[in-house]
């Protein structure tokens, strides 16, 4: 029975391991810094006709800063309250 015990406590390390990782948090806030940097060099390197068809406002220097702001917040939050896995019951036998 021992056997069984520690092949299922390994299985539930596993699963607690891959909750971690594939925390939405982590996929929404890396996406969102990794567009923002794109979007934010685009803005950077917007052109003066760029700047006149959005009536001289640089928007993809403002969205850009906005996702990179939104991304390192979801960062943030994963980096401040990380996922903890479910406490376990104790078997009754």
């Amino acid at each position: 029975m021992s056997e069984l015990q520690n092949e299922v406590s390994e299985l539930e390390r596993k699963s607690a391991t891959a909750a971690r990782l594939f925390d939405i948090r982590r996929i929404i806030g890396g996406l969102f810094v990794v567009y923002g940097i794109i979007v934010t060099i685009a803005g950077f390197t917007a052109s003066d006709a760029d700047l006149k068809k959005a009536e001289d406002i640089n928007i993809n220097l403002w969205t850009g800063l906005g996702m990179l702001a939104l991304g390192l917040f979801f960062l943030g939050w994963l980096w401040l309250r990380p996922t903890v896995a479910p406490a376990q019951e104790p078997d009754e036998e």
